[in-house]
């Protein structure tokens, strides 16, 4: 068997055994294409799959986006082009997409907790560790942290920033072991896959070469996903540089999960490699750049 083969099956096979799991999914794929509205079958898909992790012993941290479209649908207004509107549908639907999160979970004999982050949550060295520190207890009490950006207040998250670096960020900040990020795409192509049909698709990645992050630059245009390829290569190195692998898959099908954790090669499995010298503070100019 070839010696690369025998590592990445290697790689997959260490994924059955992680514990402490950020997955995020974003507004794409919680929203129904053909109106923007949320899709109810795909999130109870979504809470039930992360039900079934808690039952394993894992622990679950979801980073979910859908605030501006919850509020876009509750005011049946047509989508928001204005930074002050985002927020106003932010402040609504942040409210109702976690009012469908706490009655799905509670179904499923759950327990879901909402925080919303800033940028200066992360900045300040005493906000810093308040929320790790809440996170730790969240966990430790069996709880469901669903995780957004604080859309209402943080003007610049809207018009620039993504959840899959916040999700990173959130990785690090509580050592976690894999991060998972529900996308509208399969994993990282060689090209986009969209407009060269001879795009390699990359199933893992051991080193983010700055020929790669340069990849990602080169499609930072692009509308595949919420934040785009750039964004997902910039979460990676935050994540893997932190010690937690990273899964980049496809939303379409959420029973995905099990296929990750069950060490099956599907999606891109960026494999951790943790910097002796991480300090978190060091990545943050990544979260918006």
């Amino acid at each position: 068997m070839d010696e690369g083969m025998g590592e990445e099956r290697d790689a997959r096979e260490a994924l059955k055994g992680k514990k402490r799991i950020v997955i995020k999914i974003g507004s794409s794929s919680l929203t129904h294409e053909e109106t923007g509205d949320l899709n109810l079958g795909k999130i109870e898909k979504l809470v039930r799959m992360i039900c079934d992790l808690r039952g394993t012993g894992r622990e679950v941290v979801l980073v979910s986006s859908g605030a501006i479209a919850a509020g876009r649908q509750a005011l049946g207004c047509e989508k928001p082009q204005t930074v002050a509107r985002k927020q106003a549908f932010a402040a609504v639907g942040q409210a109702r997409l976690m009012m469908v999160y706490q009655k799905l979970f509670a179904e499923y004999n759950q327990t879901a907790a909402q925080i919303l982050m800033t940028k200066n949550t992360i900045l300040d060295n005493t906000s810093r560790e308040n929320a790790k520190n809440t996170f730790d207890e969240l966990l430790a009490l069996g709880a469901v942290p669903v995780v957004n950006e604080n859309d209402t207040v943080s003007t610049y998250e809207i018009r620039f920033g993504d959840n899959d670096r916040l999700s990173a960020i959130v990785a690090a900040l509580i050592h976690a072991d894999l991060l998972v990020l529900l996308s509208d795409i399969d994993g990282l192509y060689s090209d986009d896959p969209r407009k060269n049909p001879n795009a390699r698709f990359i199933s893992q990645v051991d080193v983010l070469s700055d020929e790669l992050m340069a990849m990602g630059r080169a499609d930072a245009g692009s509308d595949v996903g919420t934040g785009g390829m750039a964004a997902k290569l910039h979460a990676a190195r935050i994540a893997t540089d932190s010690g937690s692998d990273m899964v980049i898959a496809n939303a379409n099908r959420v029973e995905i999960l099990w296929d990750i954790l069950a060490g099956k090669e599907t999606g891109t499995l960026f494999t951790a490699h943790k910097s002796t010298d991480f300090e978190l503070l060091d990545y943050i100019e990544s979260v918006h750049g």
